[in-house]
């Protein structure tokens, strides 16, 4: 089996010191590379091929994938299913974990599962209501949040026992993330929440599209007051969009969606929206690229994941540098990250 690295025989890998994980991510951010993530969503099929065919696209761009968990409530292959299938090639994958279909039983066992499969960073999501998926009939567990389930996650791993009590013979060792939406009101106490999953154990943050800059100035230097940034890797979430009717659909649909009027009409005067959608998002990656506190990017291009790479390599915010990816010659170890 290969874990979230370069393949390399035996098990376990060694954790850096100050590490809580072995995998590639944890050491990008720790490294103070500014780091790149992405999302793939899942396919409706139980064909692995498919997860490595969309997976691909990302080859040489991005330094972690996200496993989307029925985003939208609606019902995909799991994400640990797919982390699973990512491991195996050696990805780095980020299995994220819904608190609206599994209770705690169940949810233990998936972080102890996905570790065992070579998962080194986890995601700590409440989920949304089952209300705005394809299956409105389905009973929501929400037995945790994202908050208790951050506690759940770092109990197990740093405290080495169920939350029966009961004691683990082996802890998961991952790095646990969380998202954050600092553009949805009231903007003043989005930082206050931060700090709440940071204190429940919150590593990493992946947050809501960002197309206002002013406000997640905002954000940073309130979080900067709190004295969150040395606390926390926030990685910044960003995404083309496709048009400006697609736009007005995303601020109206989508609970905590920001999108400037000024955004929409930038994309309505364009010969080309979707060419100046990316445009955009570029723009907005190289402008957070130079903000105190950002330790990355994350790009969501639901439908549009074979615009990654071209985002990624405009934006120049890799630096020359190429996350792994499978094939790559083991021996070329430009992408490896010093202690």
């Amino acid at each position: 089996m290969i874990f979230d690295d370069e393949p390399v025989p035996g098990y376990p890998l060694p954790i850096l010191p100050g590490h809580t994980s072995p995998g590639r991510f944890e050491r990008i951010l720790r490294a103070g590379q500014f780091a790149v993530t992405t999302e793939l969503a899942p396919p409706d099929s139980a064909d692995p091929q498919e997860v490595y065919d969309r997976a691909k696209i990302f080859d040489g761009y991005v330094d972690a994938i996200n496993a989307t968990d029925g985003s939208g409530a609606n019902c995909h292959m799991s994400s640990v299913a797919v982390c699973a299938l990512l491991t195996r090639v050696g990805y780095a994958p980020v299995m994220q974990i819904s608190c609206r279909d599994k209770n705690r039983i169940a949810i233990q066992g998936d972080i102890l599962g996905g570790a065992a499969m070579g998962v080194c960073n986890m995601l700590c999501l409440t989920g949304d209501g089952v209300q705005a998926g394809d299956h409105p009939q389905a009973l929501p567990v929400f037995d945790l949040d994202s908050m208790s389930l951050l506690e759940t996650a770092r109990t197990l791993r740093d405290g080495h026992h169920f939350l029966s009590g009961r004691k683990l013979t082996y802890a998961p060792r991952v790095l646990l993330g969380a998202a954050e939406n600092p553009f949805a009101p009231p903007i003043e106490w989005r930082a206050d929440r931060l700090a709440k999953k940071i204190a429940a154990g919150a590593q990493f943050i992946q947050t809501q599209y960002c197309y206002d800059v002013g406000l997640l100035k905002q954000f940073l230097q309130r979080a900067e007051d709190l004295g969150l940034l040395e606390k926390v890797f926030l990685l910044i979430g960003v995404g083309p969009l496709r048009s400006a009717k697609t736009a007005e659909w995303m601020r109206k649909n989508v609970p905590g969606l920001h999108i400037p009027d000024a955004v929409v009409k930038r994309l309505a005067g364009a010969a080309d929206q979707a060419r100046e959608g990316r445009d955009l998002c570029i723009e907005l990656i190289q402008e957070i690229h130079g903000l105190r506190g950002v330790s990355g990017v994350h790009i969501m291009a639901y439908r549009q994941e074979e615009s990654v790479p071209e985002i990624v390599q405009r934006s120049g915010v890799l630096g020359g540098r190429v996350p792994w990816y499978p094939g790559r010659d083991p021996q070329q170890n430009s992408h490896r990250i010093a202690s």
